[in-house]
């Protein structure tokens, strides 16, 4: 009888070293001033920028959840790296910081170096496009652990700000202006609820034309968690924002009250926007309450700024310069901290 190996337990470590290979190029094109040392390490090495005074590091992990199913059913890798890499750049935004560089995490039950490579490829172009580096990451095989084709997601980004532009809510002021921005879709959210509407309860494929759009199920479903930072980041240098809220798991009502001084609450203005269509689709498709859409899904809103009333209008100018669709959607009034969307 011969002796076992790794492949033969399930490990192929030829397939590992390929996806090394190949993403090797993708990590490198997001190297940035701040990154030290060659890849390849075990650890990364980054140094703080100068000119920051009194920095304080600012970190988040997070995931794309079950809008890796999405990536499965349709064999669609490239997207849901880059859903990744905003979605936690918006998280350290919200607290005024600038990313600095991500960590990635792929577990799989079997190395597809292509698939490693499309996923990675997502996350390279998310860390370019926020000025941030892919400093090091983890691609785990693990038999056994995941379905065929399936595999996991995670990463961990890591900023910067100084001391006194952080974020905290504590400059909120009752008449406050709320300004929302759109999001693009779902962002990374909601899908276990929408997977079961559109492929149950409305019986529809990935291919099949999405309803009221000019795209199919796919494109509409996998559309990329938007990014902020590029439009934010200069009202920040300037001192424009008194707060804002990442719109993600929760809804407006789950995370808007996360950013509230104590005596404040906000006021939303239903009629201040038009619901974009897949929100009205998933809605009719599923029978859903309005209470329960806007606690699972962000409804087309993807961030709230709260500013100074009297900044509400060039802001939200600023911001449609910068390409985004802004809008002044409520406000700040006294309150026990919570949200009311009337």
């Amino acid at each position: 009888m011969s002796g076992l190996t790794y492949r033969d337990a399930g490990v192929d470590l030829e397939a590992a070293d390929e996806s090394k290979r190949r993403i090797a190029e993708l990590v490198r094109s997001t190297r940035t001033a701040g990154v030290l040392g060659a890849e390849g390490g075990f650890g990364g090495l980054f140094r703080i920028p100068a000119g920051i005074h009194d920095p304080v590091l600012v970190s988040s992990t997070d995931g794309v959840g079950t809008k890796l199913k999405l990536a499965f059913l349709t064999g669609r890798h490239d997207t849901v790296g880059e859903d990744l890499v905003n979605h936690c750049v918006n998280d350290i935004l919200v607290q005024g910081a600038r990313p600095l560089f991500f960590l990635d995490y792929i577990g799989a039950g079997k190395v597809e170096p292509s698939v490693i490579e499309a996923v990675v490829e997502g996350v390279s172009r998310g860390c370019r496009e926020n000025d941030c580096a892919l400093l090091g990451g983890e691609t785990a095989e693990m038999p056994d652990f995941y379905g065929p084709g399936e595999y996991d997601l995670a990463g961990t980004i890591v900023g910067v700000a100084g001391a006194e532009r952080i974020l905290d809510g504590t400059a909120i002021r009752p008449g406050d202006a709320v300004v929302a921005l759109a999001s693009s879709g779902l962002h990374t959210n909601g899908y276990s609820l929408a997977r079961r509407i559109v492929f149950e309860r409305m019986g529809l494929g990935v291919d099949d034309p999405f309803p009221g759009e000019d795209a199919s199920v796919a494109d509409v479903l996998l559309r990329v968690h938007r990014s902020y930072f590029r439009p934010i980041r200069e009202l920040l240098r300037g001192g424009r924002i008194r707060a804002l809220a990442h719109i993600t798991g929760g809804g407006l009502p789950g995370n808007v009250p996360r950013v509230l001084p104590e005596g404040a609450a906000v006021r939303i203005e239903r009629g201040s926007w038009e619901l974009p269509n897949l929100f009205r689709v998933l809605q009719d498709g599923g029978g859903v309450t309005d209470e329960e859409m806007f606690r699972v899904f962000n409804m087309g809103i993807g961030m709230i700024a709260i500013v100074d009333p009297e900044e509400a209008t060039p802001v939200r100018v600023h911001l449609a310069e910068a390409g985004e669709n802004a809008w002044i959607a409520g406000s700040v009034e006294a309150g026990d901290g919570g949200l009311t969307i009337v």
